[in-house]
């Protein structure tokens, strides 16, 4: 589903700036959108957020829904 994919993508994004913030303690998002409170880099945060609850729910759904297979009969 592309809405799992952008999520997913926006997650990953979310989690290497956090890394470069524990580890380097450089914001990327803030340096390339005006800093940390600038509209665009809040924005950024906002998605990124929504996208790791929406993320959240990829660890509840079974693989038939990922796949869009219907479940086998037994």
């Amino acid at each position: 589903m592309l809405i799992d994919k952008v999520a997913l993508t926006l997650a990953i994004i979310g989690a290497l700036n956090w890394g470069g913030i524990g580890l380097f303690g450089f914001d990327t998002v803030a340096f390339l959108f005006g800093g940390q409170m600038a509209l665009l880099s809040r924005v950024v945060y906002a998605l990124v957020g929504l996208a790791g609850l929406w993320c959240i729910t990829l660890l509840f759904r079974s693989s038939d829904e990922e796949t869009g297979h219907a479940p086998h009969a037994a």
